[in-house]
């Protein structure tokens, strides 16, 4: 495969990940994408170049991306910000190794560092870019416009509250620069329609990245850390899926090349995860009704964020179908065996036999004759392949190995995360 068969829109994943980050409430919805799109606005008007102006776009799409619970994400919503470094640290944690996110990264690091007179262009020695502030100013913007239709007669109100602050909050030529868009109806009108999103594809659109398998896997596995540590409940699960998956679809006759696409798709099966309070993930005891509802979600969010994008395609085939079931019983969609491709049946069996043997809030990980009994018990009814459950059975003993050992590594890397957050 040439690395011009992989070409990779950036503007579908990066709205995809945004919008995913505001489904976690009615409250934050829209949230990031109105930042993105002030942080646009605002480095249009200071003048930066073509290349900060993207990544300017990133860092406000996915600002947010370390609150991993509800609660923060509420918190934030205060224009007086409180508790705010925590989140912008465990942002630029998972983003800053991933290549295309790396320079947005460092935005995201001090995007609530107030301005101090000058003060805040330094955190402890070390430099901050302007696009922090940028993002800063965009932030505490979007989170005064209240819902409705009547957004222009809350622009005076708005633009107070930023004079106001500065100097002090906000860097002064970023406040000068934001007034005079602020003069523009047509950027709060954008902004209550759904041109805000058709004016940042304009800027973003047309940038498409070139991958071959091998950067794409590396990227996933990126993105399956963003997803993973929003709980230790789950830091752990999609490194697990990954290794189980991968040495079934070798056993099932599964070329090099379509193994590689299928280990992207076990990293980013719970891509949706992201759409989901730590909350409900981290539950110690059985979740109520309503909260499985929500969890239920979270696969439909997956194939949401991942059909859109061509390079995913069949990833979205197999990663997105997880919870399907051959019996119809599954979900989203309730596709039976017909509708299903052999990697997503695939996906299923590595995804429940490697929810069986780890850890979670309510259990500790089963041991070899309760996971068969209940692999088996799943085939009898009609959930899983049984020819693929067999495949896993003859190779069991290697294959929990393997699976250990990639979640051994992942609980390596997310305590490292956690102590760099200490």
């Amino acid at each position: 495969m040439n690395t011009k068969d992989l070409q990779l829109n950036l503007w579908s994943l990066l709205s995809s990940l945004a919008k995913t980050l505001d489904l976690m409430s009615p409250e934050v919805a829209d949230h990031c994408m109105r930042v993105a799109y002030l942080s646009l606005r605002l480095g249009e008007e200071l003048g930066l170049s073509r290349a900060e102006l993207r990544d300017l776009c990133i860092a406000g799409a996915l600002h947010d991306i370390g609150a991993f619970s509800l609660n923060e994400r509420l918190d934030l919503l205060a224009f007086e910000e409180k508790r705010a470094t925590q989140h912008a640290l465990a942002g630029h944690l998972l983003l800053k190794d991933v290549p295309l996110f790396s320079r947005a990264a460092k935005m995201v690091r001090f995007h609530h560092l107030p301005w101090r007179k000058g003060a805040g262009a330094k955190e402890n020695g070390v430099p901050v870019p302007r696009g922090s502030h940028i993002v800063h100013l965009a932030d505490r913007v979007a989170v005064r416009i209240s819902r409705g239709p009547a957004i222009l007669g809350q622009v005076d109100g708005i633009c107070k509250s930023v004079t106001k602050r500065k100097g002090d909050r906000f860097v002064p030529r970023h406040v000068e620069a934001f007034l005079r868009i602020a003069a523009k109806d047509y950027v709060w009108l954008d902004i209550a329609s759904d041109t805000m999103e058709t004016s940042l594809e304009r800027s973003l659109g047309h940038q498409t990245i070139g991958l071959d398998p091998d950067m794409l896997l590396s990227l996933s596995r990126m993105i399956c850390r963003i997803i993973d540590f929003k709980s230790e409940f789950t830091a752990t699960h999609s490194s697990g899926v990954a290794a189980t998956g991968e040495a079934l679809a070798r056993l099932a006759g599964f070329s090099p090349r379509k193994r590689r696409m299928f280990e992207i798709a076990a990293y980013l099966h719970d891509l949706g995860k992201l759409a989901i309070p730590s909350e409900i993930l981290e539950k110690p005891g059985k979740l109520t009704k309503k909260e499985w509802h929500v969890m239920r979600t979270h696969v439909y969010y997956t194939h949401q964020i991942l059909s859109p994008i061509k390079t995913f395609e069949e990833i979205a085939s197999w990663g997105a179908l997880h919870q399907e079931r051959l019996n119809g019983s599954g979900y989203p969609f309730h596709y039976t065996a017909d509708d299903l491709p052999l990697g997503a049946r695939l996906m299923a069996v590595a995804d429940v036999f490697t929810a069986l043997t780890e850890d979670r809030p309510y259990r500790k990980g089963m041991g070899k004759v309760a996971v068969l009994r209940e692999l088996r018990n799943m085939v009898s009814h009609g959930d899983l392949d049984g020819s693929l459950v067999n495949l896993l059975i003859g190779q069991y003993d290697e294959i929990n190995r393997l699976r250990a050992s990639a979640q051994s590594e992942a609980v390596g890397e997310y305590e490292k995360f956690r102590a760099a957050l200490s």
